[in-house]
């Protein structure tokens, strides 16, 4: 019997009209909504229970703050498309950029519940603990293959990545804190989690 909290075909992918709006309220409302990635072999989906708001000018901490780069250009584009960038010369993180147009705006994933293609993602991720799979923005990106070569992916299409609305899920318990590892703009409480869930890369 499939779960409750699984996506399916014909679910569909959130709207270029959802990720266009003030980058804050995009991180507060990824939150319980599920994280979806096609392989060729298998399907992956979380729950997205943690995220991080960032802006463009007004936020030091934010890829963006000093303007246009070849590295941040996604940022600048139609909102609803895949940031992905590699960091620390050891891993990627996955962003979803928000918005309108030509206003800069990303929202990092920091941690999914997995729900669907555990075996898949403990092969990748080498590890057999549920709770360590995808608690983390590095180790996400792991457990569902994401890569640069997603970068500038369009998540309103339904195809290869993206993200849907969970239909049986309730309301998470949303709560906000600092940003994690971060210089500038610490006085900002843009991360956004779910209390009380496990998968959660940091709870307070």
């Amino acid at each position: 019997m499939t779960s409750p909290h699984r996506a399916n075909k014909s679910t569909t992918s959130l709207t270029r009209a959802f990720y266009g709006r003030n980058t804050v309220k995009v991180a507060k409302e990824l939150l319980g909504k599920i994280l979806v990635r096609e392989l060729h072999t298998s399907m992956l989906e979380g729950i997205i229970v943690e995220t991080e708001a960032y802006r463009g000018y007004d936020d030091p901490a934010s890829h963006a703050y000093r303007g246009l780069t070849k590295r941040n250009e996604v940022m600048f584009c139609e909102p609803g498309h895949a940031y992905v960038y590699f960091t620390y010369g050891m891993h990627y993180c996955l962003n979803v950029t928000t918005e309108p147009a030509g206003q800069a705006g990303a929202v990092l994933i920091r941690a999914v519940q997995p729900l669907k293609g555990i075996a898949e993602m403990k092969r990748r991720r080498r590890v057999e603990q549920i709770k360590d799979l995808s608690n983390g923005p590095a180790k996400l990106t792991q457990a569902f293959a994401v890569t640069k070569a997603l970068n500038g992916h369009d998540l309103t299409t339904g195809k290869t990545l993206f993200i849907v609305r969970n239909l049986h899920h309730q309301e998470p318990d949303i709560r906000s804190g600092n940003r994690i590892g971060i210089r500038a703009g610490v006085e900002k409480r843009w991360r956004f989690f779910t209390r009380g869930n496990p998968f959660v890369s940091k709870r307070w």
